[in-house]
């Protein structure tokens, strides 16, 4: 129990809340001092100071809160609420369904595996664009969607009535970040308890990395693996150390022709550089005051691309008018000022700056049009500067292929550098009727999706601004680009076809493809035919761009090298031009009726063009009307027979099957054995990402998981994603790390999930070595470098890794979330001590490794690898991990305290939850 007693009553609009202010603790600590996100984290501390994982000392230690020093202090985090997209919801409600059946074996009750926060599932990930450029479009890809994923979809019908405090928003209404944002959050939670109504700041974690979507709206949440979601979901406290706090100043207003996505894309540039991983970034300053509440979010957004646990926003006037033109009732809009104002989390002019880590200026003035590739999103390009980029990227290119551009093919103007021309691959191509030349360079694949800017209606209304001025100019998009429009909420559309755009962006091509995450998350469908092989045959080096967040290496499209992120006006722009190796800034687009070259200068929307389509047509009536049926579907969902019962009966499927995780599993664990006679299965470098480890899009027809399906009767029509099979182990153990731009050093010379086989000196599949070293029962390790794990939140780059057998990674640095990951699933996460690597230490990764049982608060371990050893930091960063570690995952740690008695009594009631300390 807290002796700050932090209870009183909120009086707004006739009704009484309980709250949890600030004033006993500020009687003792300047607090007014902590930034707006180290608030919410202390009322979260207060308002469970009755709950045994909160000590007076945990309060008082973020009281305290030392800017300067190095996290090391560990509190509890109880979210208000879970998000769940369907990639990674449907292994969670797996997990959750192979617990009860689990719970069942340990003679305890199913009915403990249930969801003690609020749940919501939206089904956004699934959706694929197989059919575009035509009116129809949408309703044949929702229609192949649905017979797709019928039995994963009939699974989570099964969980929608099978667990309390669970929702699923079914198919074809949005991104579950949009949403959120626009419908799900509060900003402030109300929430009645035993007849008290209690109010509270709104947060959540959820199992996408861009859950930080919704700090934009002032609401504190991430992006966790799908294990720790699912602990949350059981009512376990998320431990964390007190973050720093990374102050992003803003000033100034952004200048005409630039838009929310050249802003973050220069953030998020900047912030990678400055070094902001597992940190929060708090955004303030005078240009707040020009941003618009869904500007604010698309920064937000793509915090994990700058590497933060969040970016946050706080609730100032703007949050109160965006909650007023997104629908929310007025009582939760009163309550929302009432609170922020009650307990010191209202920003305006008069706020002080708060106290930082460090800081951050920028003026928003100096933000200039770009993009960002051609495979990571913090890799700004000037659009000013891509032509000459793109050329040099074909240069190496070239190079890497022994055909080297000559200089004097090359053109030279000024700051411009030369653009290749006549000597470029050329292809000759015939699709549709039409015939034309395709060669390096050119844009085939434009695609306006993602949360990230389908959310802001600035940037849609511009895309669709520039769309209408391209075709009354007689602009056409090239016949080669694959083109699609797939919005994150009906909203969008709906909008965009009262202000007459919608039939202005079908005049280009860009038709309704769906509402999800579609290209982005590389469900951007096969290209035309003659397209992809004329790409295959002759090795093109294509391009997509899209408005997306994401664009590592083999995730837009496994025929796609380079991939760009851009604003949705400048991805229209790019399908006009058709290659990458046209500078928009000087170039012509085409030319219009009368002979005279069109520029994109000359169809660029104005700012205040754009504010008057916005104000005209964006208002609160359309989200009140799309959001009313949310979680109806459609007549194909309806129509999905739903199976009963608390125990799923595990039907035979090839997307859903109960995962081996738990297997005989005892009421006590066993003790952390050692790693003896390790072999290494991946030597990796730098920046490998999820996208790398974890499967993703497209299943290979001749890789091991399409063999898989073979043998299971699938036909390769019927594959679908890796995605949407998420939900069987046995595919997604056979796609970890098989990415076809994967490169192990193991297997030199190689793309793609290959590595060596040291016992019989082999080449093999990494899935195939993997089950051959575990017939000798040899344990695994991978080695790499820096940023290991970085990009999506994706729980099955640690569950693959686990079940190929892998018991360690040792890596130069590791992102945040895969580290946990790692922990949560048993895998131990060793780190090189500053300036070492496997390259300075002379490993080759053909060494048999030793690596001693590791203990309860220890840092360091002695790595043997042959003759050499060096010492190694142990990446188990709390107490609280360690257990989830020695009990072989988050998961066994969790059930096992459900499976007692006593336990799973006092779990049953979020009240009487228990921290881990308290049962050992």
């Amino acid at each position: 129990m807290s002796p700050y007693q932090s209870v009183r009553q909120l009086e707004v609009g006739g009704r009484s809340y309980r709250i949890h202010d600030f004033a006993g603790v500020a009687a003792r600590f300047p607090i007014q001092r902590l930034p707006y996100s180290l608030k919410i984290l202390l009322e979260n501390l207060l308002r469970h100071a009755d709950q045994p994982f909160v000590e007076t000392r945990d309060i008082e230690a973020l009281a305290s809160w030392n800017a300067q020093a190095e996290p090391s202090e560990e509190i509890a985090f109880v979210p208000a609420r879970v998000l769940l997209q369907d990639f990674t919801g449907v292994p969670a409600v797996v997990d959750l369904a192979a617990m009860r059946a689990a719970m069942q074996e340990l003679s305890g009750s199913p009915a403990q595996i249930n969801p003690l926060s609020a749940v919501d599932l939206v089904i956004d990930h699934s959706v694929m664009v197989d059919y575009f450029g035509s009116a129809d479009a949408f309703a044949r890809n929702t229609e192949v969607e649905v017979e797709r994923n019928r039995e994963r979809y009939q699974f989570l019908r099964w969980g929608q009535q099978a667990f309390q405090n669970f929702k699923v928003v079914p198919p074809g209404t949005g991104i579950c970040h949009q949403v959120n944002l626009e419908f799900l959050a509060q900003a402030i939670y109300s929430r009645e308890v035993d007849g008290v109504l209690h109010a509270y700041p709104d947060t959540l974690v959820g199992t996408d990395s861009h859950t930080t979507m919704i700090n934009g709206l002032g609401v504190l949440g991430w992006g966790v693996g799908g294990i720790e979601a699912e602990a949350a979901m059981l009512g376990q406290p998320i431990s964390m150390l007190i973050p720093q706090v990374v102050g992003f100043r803003l000033s100034g207003e952004l200048a005409e022709g630039a838009t929310a996505t050249d802003l973050v894309l220069t953030v998020t540039q900047l912030l990678r550089e400055h070094g902001v991983v597992s940190k929060f970034v708090e955004f303030y300053g005078p240009g707040l005051a020009s941003l618009s509440l869904a500007d604010r979010a698309t920064i937000s957004n793509m915090a994990p691309e700058y590497g933060a646990t969040c970016g946050i926003f706080p609730i100032d006037k703007e949050t109160i008018k965006y909650l007023q033109l997104t629908g929310r009732s007025s009582e939760n809009i009163e309550l929302v000022e009432a609170y922020s104002k009650a307990l010191g989390l209202w920003h305006d002019e008069q706020t002080p700056e708060a106290e930082y880590s460090s800081r951050l200026d920028l003026d928003l003035a100096t933000v200039v049009p770009s993009l960002a590739g051609p495979k990571r999103p913090q890799d700004r390009v000037p659009l000013a500067d891509a032509a000459v980029h793109y050329s040099r990227l074909l240069d190496a290119e070239h190079q890497s292929r022994g055909e080297r551009i000559a200089a004097a093919e090359m053109q030279a103007e000024g700051a411009a550098a030369a653009r290749p021309a006549s000597h470029l691959p050329e292809v000759q191509v015939e699709l549709g009727g039409t015939s034309f030349t395709l060669r390096d360079g050119a844009v085939v694949i434009a695609a306006i999706t993602s949360c990230t800017n389908t959310s802001n209606p600035s940037v849609m209304v511009a895309a669709g601004l520039l769309a209408r001025n391209a075709a009354a100019r007689g602009l056409q998009v090239k016949p080669w680009v694959k083109t699609s429009l797939a919005p994150g909420s009906k909203v969008v559309t709906e909008y965009l076809q009262r202000g007459g755009l919608l039939d202005d962006l079908e005049a280009l091509g860009f038709y309704l493809v769906g509402y999800g995450c579609t290209t982005c998350i590389g469900n951007s469908g096969p290209l035309p035919e003659a397209i992809g092989q004329a790409v295959r045959q002759h090795q093109l080096t294509v391009a997509s761009v899209l408005s997306g967040n994401r664009n590592f290496e083999g995730r837009i499209h496994p025929d796609v090298k380079t991939n760009y992120l851009a604003s949705p006006p400048l991805v229209v722009a790019y399908a006009l031009a058709g290659s990458m190796l046209v500078d928009l800034n000087r170039d012509a687009l085409g030319s219009d009726a009368q002979g005279q070259a069109v520029y994109l200068k000359d169809i660029w929307p104005s700012v205040a063009e754009i504010h008057e389509v916005v104000s005209s047509h964006v208002a609160a009536g359309l989200f009140r009307e799309k959001y009313a049926d949310v979680y109806t579907g459609d007549s194909a969902w309806a129509r999905l027979p739903v199976a009963g019962g608390q125990l799923y009966d595990w039907p035979d499927s090839t997307y859903v099957k109960l995962p081996p995780f738990f297997g005989a599993i005892d009421r006590q664990p066993a003790p952390v054995q050692p790693v003896e006679g390790a072999r290494c299965l991946l030597k990796l470098g730098d920046s490998i990402t999820t996208d790398h480890i974890s499967p993703a899009g497209s299943i290979a027809l001749e890789s091991p998981a399409g063999q898989y399906l073979l043998e299971q009767g699938v036909s390769q029509a019927d594959f679908n994603s890796y995605g949407a099979r998420r939900g069987n182990h046995e595919v997604m153990m056979r796609g970890t790390f098989a990415n076809v731009r994967l490169r192990n050093q193991l297997a030199p010379g190689t793309e793609g999930g290959w590595t060596h086989y040291f016992p019989d000196n082999q080449r093999l599949s990494v899935y195939e070595a993997a089950m051959r070293y575990a017939a000798r029962q040899t344990p695994l390790v991978i080695l790499a470098g820096k940023e290991y794990g970085t990009g999506s939140s994706r729980d099955w780059a640690a569950k693959g890794t686990r079940l190929l057998g892998v018991r360690a990674v040792i890596a130069q640095s590791f992102e945040r979330i895969h580290r946990s990951n790692l922990v949560g699933m048993g895998v131990l996460p060793l780190q090189f001590k500053e300036g070492v690597s496997a390259e300075t230490l002379g490993l080759t990764g053909e060494e048999l490794f030793e690596i001693p049982t590791v203990s309860k608060g220890q840092k360091e371990v002695l790595v043997q690898a042959d003759e050499r050893s060096f010492t190694a930091l142990v990446r188990i960063d709390t107490p609280n991990e360690y257990e989830y570690f020695h009990n072989g995952g988050i998961l066994h740690y969790v059930l096992r305290r459900l499976a007692s008695n006593s336990a799973a009594a006092e779990l049953s009631q979020p009240a009487a939850v228990k921290p881990w300390w308290k049962f050992w």
